[in-house]
């Protein structure tokens, strides 16, 4: 037996529940119907249906945020050290679901088993992290002053919203309710409609490990019904959101009316900057992986390669080699490199791409063609002979399609790579050092890697600037997110006090 073939078996065997019993909304510890009925999750391998998952809409929110309300003080008040006991039961039972967790995200999102088989791993690790940061995530400071003695410290917020993505929805979950968990706060969960399998498997090991009922409450349903509701409600103090920046700006609107504290992750365009002194080999592998990795399925994907006019030809010809040696097949084939794209809509979207590429006068180097009907799959894609105005350079695609613009200087190189409305990420590939200062330095982007892929480190702040989205997470920033600020003054002396009324 192949290893596809055993991974479609236990996969079988893992989809078997989810078959007979569909997923319900966990609320309060306990499983609910949708008060909308049902919804079908199907996958983009072959368009198949999975199972039924309850659609939940504002009325489960409602109860929803009101079972985190009142799971809220009992959890703030559980002894930090009990808390972080809990935090890593459940990273221990993610790890011992990994293989589940991988494969049942790889058959809803299409992602290869290559990337999705670490996933789960990469969750797990979130919990650890930020179970060992429980204990001094209310430290503050001492600020003494000539009269008092000032110290900060801090408290959670209370019941948070945390509304994810369908790409690597498990890793980027953990991601959000890990850091809130361990803050103190209790959180109702939408996961995104496209990929529910997981958020599901989350609740259950979480509850497992002894996390108390209403603490993680789950709600499947769409953005515009439950999305919406849970932005809106009074109880919910802070959203928590990855996603794409038309959805960032209605929940912005969306959480106006009760002074929602939002945390947006949002999209991105981001370019690879490649100059000519750069370690050449390095730079080609770094900006395929980052663009047809994760089906080029990502936020900090580098989709538009800057390369200086004096090496565009040589390095585009080997990168069109090795575009169009890249695997596409069943994400359950360990050897394959790009499975399908999560849903027909994206799937449609993302193909539009490709007509759009002729139009506005660029050249289609690689791909540029979808495979097969079972399916949502495209061949990786290279377009050439861009410039920075057209479409295909402006627009966040999400999938994986590279586009190629070339550069003569490094002033040109920053104003290309500067002039799009997104700044989440950016790679400058250069052995120029002083080069290499002056251009992060002036480059926008939340986050910048030199000579290096995107590789990330916990306890950095993740996030980015215009339309790319608002704060940071990672380490303490993610609890400056979910806690708030309390200033106490304590009186150190008889100091005088300006009397009023007095004879």
């Amino acid at each position: 037996m192949s290893v596809l073939e055993d991974n479609i078996r236990k996969l079988d065997g893992y989809l078997n529940r989810f078959r007979d019993g569909g997923i319900a909304n966990r609320i309060a510890g306990q499983d609910t119907a949708g008060s909308g009925g049902v919804f079908q999750s199907t996958s983009p391998v072959d368009k198949s249906v999975i199972c039924d998952v309850a659609h939940g809409t504002s009325e489960d929110i409602d109860k929803a945020a009101n079972a985190a309300h009142d799971a809220f003080a009992a959890w703030r008040d559980l002894p930090a050290l009990e808390r972080k006991k809990i935090l890593i039961r459940i990273a221990e039972g993610i790890e011992a679901r990994a293989e589940e967790i991988a494969l049942c995200e790889c058959w809803d999102t299409g992602q290869a088993y290559k990337f999705m088989s670490k996933a789960a791993l990469r969750g797990a690790e979130n919990f650890r992290y930020f179970a060992d940061q429980v204990v001094q995530a209310r430290d503050g400071q001492h600020l003494k002053s000539p009269t008092l003695m000032n110290i900060t410290t801090r408290v959670p917020i209370g019941p948070v919203g945390v509304i994810t993505p369908w790409n690597t929805p498990f890793m980027l979950s953990t991601w959000k309710i890990a850091p809130a968990l361990a803050a103190g706060c209790t959180v109702v969960h939408k996961p995104a409609e496209a990929s529910p399998l997981t958020a599901r498997l989350l609740v259950e090991i979480a509850e497992e490990a002894g996390l108390p009922a209403g603490v993680l409450n789950t709600v499947n349903g769409f953005g515009e019904d439950a999305g919406k509701a849970l932005c809106e409600h009074p109880k919910i103090k802070a959203i928590a959101f990855v996603g794409e920046s038309r959805t960032g700006s209605l929940i912005t609107k969306q959480g106006a009316d009760t002074l929602k504290r939002n945390h947006l992750e949002l999209g991105g365009k981001n370019p690879v900057i490649v100059f000519d002194d750069a370690d050449l080999d390095r730079a080609l592998d770094a900006a395929i992986f980052m663009i047809y990795s994760i089906n080029g399925e990502r936020c900090t994907s580098s989709s538009r390669l800057l390369v200086q006019d004096t090496i565009r030809e040589e390095f585009e010809t080997k990168l069109i080699e090795r575009v169009n040696r890249i695997k596409v097949g069943h994400p359950l084939d360990p050897t394959t490199e790009i499975g399908p794209l999560v849903t027909e809509e994206h799937f449609n979207k993302v193909t539009s791409y490709f007509d759009i590429a002729k139009q506005d006068g660029a050249t289609v180097a690689a791909g540029g063609e979808v495979v097969g009907d079972e399916g949502y799959f495209v061949r990786p894609t290279l377009f050439t002979d861009a410039d920075n105005q057209m479409r295909i350079s402006q627009e966040e695609i999400f999938g994986p399609v590279l586009t190629s613009i070339a550069f003569r200087t490094e002033e040109e190189a920053l104003q290309i790579a500067n002039d799009i409305p997104y700044g989440l990420t950016g790679y400058v590939w250069t052995n120029d050092l002083t080069r290499a200062l002056r251009f992060t330095d002036r480059l926008e982007a939340g986050m910048i890697w030199v000579n290096s892929e995107n590789v990330r480190h916990l306890p950095t702040p993740f996030g980015g600037v215009k339309a790319s989205g608002i704060g940071r997470d990672g380490g303490d920033w993610s609890f400056e997110f979910y806690m708030e600020q309390k200033h106490i003054g304590f009186a150190t002396g008889q100091h005088k006090i300006t009397k009023l009324g007095a004879n």
